[in-house]
């Protein structure tokens, strides 16, 4: 007897699966090593991208989409809300602001869920999505970490403007291909460097690239909606 599974999934759909996984080990990788955390998070958000250009150049399933948000809940709703929560009660665990601050995290991920589930229903066919995307979101939250951005107070902000982006009525354009291709670079540069270049010269690389990936995200999620070029 086959696993129902065979034979309705597609190599897109397959990408999809591992980049929910990468976003379990994600959030349990905060638990033990923060910046570990955050490179397979960009490491899934390059998953993410992967599955659609897979899915566009081999064809889709049905259950493709549905299995895309479903991940994309694990990668960037989860698990960068568990690296922030782990940041804010290693810090805060004494103060009177980690309770607050976690009810911030806990409603990113509703933010999250909720903004996939109304992508799914009504912009997945189209070139634009109302609201920030939660790729967007988990990368910003990603690359703060990874630049050093680790102050719970600032951690807490982004989770913040996040939440009520996902949710707003704020038209973002797909990013076309070239500049997908741009990010993608910086982002596997970012995840990639390690000690063999030298602890110093490797973490000054990968501060550098995460510094890179930040502007650019920021830039996209400031400049977006009025200014990026829509397909016509």
């Amino acid at each position: 007897m086959e696993p129902r599974f065979v034979g309705r999934i597609g190599l897109a759909d397959v990408v999809t699966i591992a980049n929910a996984a990468v976003g379990f080990l994600a959030t349990v990788a905060a638990i033990v090593d923060i910046t570990l955390a955050v490179r397979l998070i960009l490491l899934a958000a390059i998953a993410d991208a992967l599955d659609g250009v897979i899915a566009r150049h081999r064809g889709g399933t049905t259950v493709g989409e549905y299995l895309d948000s479903l991940a994309d809940v694990a990668s960037f709703g989860v698990a960068p809300a568990s690296v922030v929560a782990v940041v804010i009660l290693d810090v805060w665990h004494q103060s009177n602001w980690w309770g607050l601050a976690l009810g911030g995290t806990a409603l990113f991920v509703a933010a999250a869920v909720t903004r996939l589930g109304l992508y799914t229903a009504y912009d997945s066919a189209s070139n634009e999505t109302e609201g920030v995307q939660t790729t967007l979101a988990a990368t910003i939250l990603a690359a703060s970490v990874l630049a050093g951005f680790t102050n719970p107070a600032i951690l807490s902000a982004l989770v913040v403007i996040l939440t009520v982006l996902m949710l707003a009525p704020i038209t973002y354009p797909d990013l076309h291909a070239q500049d997908a291709i741009v990010m993608g670079s910086v982002q596997t540069a970012a995840i990639g460097l390690t000690g063999s270049f030298g602890h110093h010269i490797a973490g000054t690389l990968v501060e550098g690239f995460a510094f890179g990936l930040l502007f650019l995200s920021l830039a996209y999620l400031v400049f977006g909606p009025q200014f990026y070029w829509r397909r016509e």
